[in-house]
């Protein structure tokens, strides 16, 4: 399954590496709410889905964050905009399944909604 969200912000791709570290995710984030352990490009946070591990790693357009120990294979990357839409970052989340139960389904929708507001407000 694919989630989407965008948020209107006018990134650089070097932006957005210095600046989504897994240090400062709970302040891009409203569904992660705490850092737990920070080792670079690997950590453990606090989220709307309990303690987790997650990793970081900078791709060609942004920055993918992998949460390697989640049965669902969940990973999300934030991008930057490319044509037509150059000033937004797109936030991309999937999991690696083609359904779920909507509980599920609806705190994915949220995270990726809180990436977006918390790009917006924080920028």
């Amino acid at each position: 399954m694919e989630f989407f969200a965008t948020a209107k912000v006018p990134a650089q791709v070097s932006d957005l590496h210095r600046r989504l570290t897994i240090a400062d995710l709970s302040r891009w984030c409203g569904s992660i709410y705490e850092v737990l352990d920070n080792e670079g490009s690997r950590g453990d946070i606090y989220c709307i889905w309990g303690n987790i591990r997650v990793h970081r790693e900078d791709v060609r357009e942004g920055v993918r964050f992998t949460l390697p120990g989640c049965p669902n294979a969940l990973q999300w990357t934030v991008c930057t905009g490319l044509a037509p839409e150059p000033d937004r970052v797109q936030i991309h989340l999937t999991i690696n399944r083609t359904e779920h139960d909507s509980d599920f389904i609806d705190s994915l929708e949220q995270f990726v909604a809180d990436w977006a507001t918390g790009l917006e407000s924080g920028w």
